[in-house]
């Protein structure tokens, strides 16, 4: 035994050695358990899977600005031998990331946040450091060296986490979190990198004053927001402010690009918030316009939409509902996938009527895999997962809507997967099928006056007041000046 494992720490010192290379950013040498070759593969393998779950936003022209601005950037940085990607896609979470391989993407969400280019500059500067200082690589490192285990989007027990990676797919990488450190470094670079191509990083400061406002009222999202996937490192306005005023001092920028109405218009007409035609909830119930579809969701549960899985969680992390799409053309075919996918060992199946739609109810079990025995007999005593799958044919399709919990949770849940998927339902309301996206609309100020004052004047509601401050990156108590274009949410 001894030998065993003198023999396997000489070997695992000899890969770390092996594995050492050198940080594009600062020149010196690092552990990481990838090669670059592995790193874009990552990249390209992943980026099919995070479009397929959260689509592209269908605007070509600012499709073509984040691949015109990121492109410049790039070539400035410090890995100007890869290919990049830059992609907006269509989310309302304000968030940016990057995966590795030189694949950044941007949410609708936090381009309707940005009030000019300097701005949006900065944080493309900030993704672009995380992948030239191969902050993912060495998470990837971190997450092997540690065994860590990626979840969806919600915060769930671990015994549950399967089914959200399975129904996310590609997000564990988007969902990696950044220390400090690194994100202090993609500061600085996303400072360096804007200023390299004449922007004002003075504003990427002045951002994070909107993000940290915004963040204040986030709940769940299916995407965390910036300051969840990007911890503040600290007294992050100040440093950026000074790196940025070193940065014109050093590339002599007497004028700096800032954009602001050249950015605003842009953006009007982008959607804001939720794309109905995508799905909506409302009082509790979730509707889809499209597949004319609707169901309740659990009081006070958690909440994810995307074009991929509707996700729903317990406050208490115990319990998780999802409804996909099924494969097969019957509800028999359904039924047998769903039980292969998931390794699942059926309990009890029946046939049901929800609303005069036909549908398979099955509770089920998930079965250890190649487990040996010993393995078997500590599995029974942990809490077997329990599930309550429900198969529903409409139209052609066939919508699988899944609660899963553990086995001594499970009779505490039941009546609460029940109910969503018992209500489960045609969608006929005409209002709900016509329901149309919010969207950003520019307004002119005719006359000097403060903000809260400008937006009654375009009767925005005194509940929205605030939300619309920060969508403009101001206070309320802002004096506005004749002719400054704000943004308003219209639809």
């Amino acid at each position: 035994m001894k030998k065993y494992l003198l023999v396997s720490y000489i070997a695992a010192i000899t890969l770390l050695f092996n594995s050492c290379a050198r940080n594009p950013v600062t020149g010196k040498r690092q552990v990481v358990l990838m090669s670059e070759a592995q790193e874009l593969a990552m990249g390209k393998e992943g980026d099919p899977q995070i479009i397929a779950q959260f689509g592209l936003y269908p605007d070509s022209a600012l499709q073509r600005f984040i691949r015109q601005k990121g492109s410049e950037m790039a070539a400035v940085s410090h890995r100007n031998n890869i290919n990049y990607e830059f992609k907006i896609v269509d989310s309302d979470v304000l968030n940016a990331f990057a995966t590795p391989g030189g694949y950044v993407y941007f949410t609708r969400g936090i381009m309707a946040h940005f009030n000019n280019e300097a701005e949006f500059a900065g944080v493309l500067g900030h993704e672009i450091g995380h992948i030239t200082a191969r902050h993912s690589v060495a998470q990837q490192r971190n997450a092997l060296l540690g065994q860590l285990g990626l979840i969806a989007g919600m915060v769930i027990s671990p015994q549950l986490a399967q089914f959200g990676e399975q129904a996310s797919q590609g997000l564990g990488l988007l969902l990696l979190k950044f220390g400090r450190d690194a994100e202090r470094e993609s500061d600085r670079l996303g400072v360096e990198y804007s200023s390299k191509i004449g922007y004002d990083a003075q504003q990427m400061a002045n951002f994070f004053q909107t993000l940290e406002r915004k963040s204040a009222g986030t709940g769940a999202e299916e995407l965390p927001s910036f300051l969840s996937t990007h911890p503040n490192p600290g007294d992050r306005n100040v440093t950026v402010s000074q790196l940025a005023t070193e940065w014109k001092q050093k590339l002599n920028l007497t004028n700096p690009q800032v954009n602001r109405n050249t950015y605003l218009k842009r953006i009007e007409g982008l959607i804001y918030g939720e794309d109905p035609q995508q799905g909506f909830v409302e009082s509790n119930v979730f509707y889809h316009p499209v597949l004319k579809f609707q169901f309740p969701l659990p009081a006070n549960w958690a909440f994810q939409n995307s074009p991929q899985a509707v996700q729903m969680a317990s406050k208490d992390g115990k319990a998780l509902m999802m409804m996909t799409l099924a494969p097969g053309k019957t509800l028999q075919e359904a039924a047998s996938a769903v039980l292969q996918r998931y390794s699942l060992r059926v309990i009890e199946s029946q046939q049901v009527n929800v609303n005069g739609l036909s549908a398979i109810a099955m509770v089920a079990d998930q079965q250890p895999q190649q487990q040996q025995q010993q393995q078997q007999r500590q599995q029974q005593q942990q809490q077997v997962v329990r599930t309550l799958s429900y198969l529903i044919q409409h139209g052609e399709l066939i919508y699988h809507i899944v609660g899963v919990s553990g086995g001594n949770d499970f009779n505490q849940y039941a009546s609460v997967f029940t109910n969503t998927m018992q209500n489960f339902k045609e969608l006929t309301d005409a209002a709900k099928l016509n329901r149309k996206p919010e969207r950003i609309r520019l307004k002119t100020v005719t006359q000097p006056t403060a903000l809260n004052q400008v937006l009654r004047q375009y009767k925005v509601p005194e509940k929205r007041l605030e939300e619309l401050a920060v969508v403009n990156g101001m206070k309320l108590t802002d004096q506005v000046p004749a002719g400054t274009l704000i943004k308003v949410i219209e639809q």
